[in-house]
């Protein structure tokens, strides 16, 4: 008898689960026979304009279940999202949950799918992530979901170290690669045809910058000496910033405080993942709290300081261009002055950080799926 295709819902919640899931989204759907897709946005992070910027530069359709849950607390924010899904799930249940990340909406989904009588599988893309740091929201989320999820496709074999000193089995661990950088190869020659160097007037080096953690962008003492540190730092070179409009408000009000001369930190609305591609892949140096820019500065080979004392991402700084700074305005510009000051050096390439981990994980489940497991 001929077996019907397993159902597989596709979760994404925040604006960087959007590059991790798009080339997972692609490479099953190329396997009709196998697997029946539907992608599910929880919106916890939602901007209608960018949400439709991301979906067009990645080839991705319309989301099937939109749950529109919004921002809030930690723990409302989570409780809205494992409710709604959990209706869904009831309504229409899949085979298997993907879920990637460490957002809340990671998480919330995650208890969704265990919780029901009988479970649905969970498959956890990004597995075994450490940094140490249970202060960090997502540490409890990645700990928790790595508890839970039947199946953990890891990136780099840190993380498999990590799962395995935790006493997960090994038969759930699968190293698969970086996901994230599937969407950076890929879209890289569009990034290379972006003009949002010629629309921001920027005609020679600069830095980037990113910040959006709490710990840097609400605490008023670490805001202020990143933002010292970033107008120093533009003395030398244009400083580009994209920010959202939270994050625009709190700069804004820490620039207008350090008095009239004008800052060389130029403030610009949030970009389409495609130039912000293009931003990374030619700048002198990025700064930035941010995972997934840790990760593809790495593999773009651009210099990058990390405004944190810790990082789940160690691959990138034992092996890649990703060095720890913390928040100190002194020791951020010793860093950075540091790395202007020399040449980019090559590194080697991290193994299964090749664009293909996509390919990997459907072909793990095609396998499981042509098993009847």
């Amino acid at each position: 008898m001929k077996r019907r295709p397993w159902r597989i819902d596709l979760v994404v919640g925040a604006r960087p689960n959007f590059m991790k899931v798009a080339p997972l989204y692609h490479e099953l759907a190329r396997r009709p026979a196998k697997f029946e897709l539907r992608l599910v946005h929880t919106g916890q992070h939602y901007d209608a304009l960018m949400s439709d910027i991301f979906l067009e530069e990645l080839g991705l359709p319309a989301p099937h279940v939109h749950l529109g849950v919004g921002s809030g607390l930690q723990g409302e924010q989570t409780a809205r999202v494992l409710t709604s899904y959990e209706r869904v799930l009831l309504d229409a249940r899949p085979d298997w949950v993907v879920v990637v990340g460490d957002v809340n909406s990671t998480l919330a989904c995650a208890l969704a799918a265990v919780k029901l009588a009988p479970p649905v599988r969970v498959a956890h893309v990004e597995a075994g992530l450490r940094s140490g740091d249970r202060t960090m929201p997502e540490e409890i989320n990645r700990l928790v979901v790595d508890s839970i999820a039947d199946l953990l496709l890891t990136p780099s074999p840190d993380a498999d170290a990590n799962l395995r000193r935790e006493g997960v089995p090994a038969r759930r661990i699968h190293r698969v690669g970086n996901v994230m950088i599937d969407s950076l190869k890929r879209l890289l020659p569009s990034a290379a045809r972006s003009d949002v160097r010629a629309r921001l007037g920027l005609e020679g080096p600069y830095v980037l910058a990113t910040l959006h953690r709490p710990s840097n962008v609400d605490d008023a003492g670490a805001l202020e000496a990143i933002v010292r540190a970033l107008e120093r730092l533009a003395e030398r070179l244009p400083v580009v910033f994209p920010a959202h409009p939270r994050t625009q408000a709190r700069l804004a009000g820490e620039l207008a405080a350090r008095g009239p001369r004008a800052s060389g930190v130029r403030i610009v609305d949030p970009l389409g993942y495609i130039d912000f591609l293009r931003l990374q892949r030619d700048a002198r140096l990025v700064l930035t709290d941010s995972g997934g820019v840790q990760e593809e500065t790495t593999v773009l080979g651009v210099p990058c300081l990390t405004l944190r004392p810790n990082t789940e991402r160690g691959i990138t700084v034992t092996r890649g261009t990703n060095r720890l700074v913390g928040g100190n305005a002194e020791a951020i510009l010793r860093a950075a002055f540091a790395a202007l000051d020399r040449p980019p050096r090559r590194r080697a390439p991290i193994p299964l950080w090749d664009g293909r981990a996509a390919q990997r994980v459907a072909v793990l489940l095609a396998k499981l799926w042509s098993a009847g497991a």
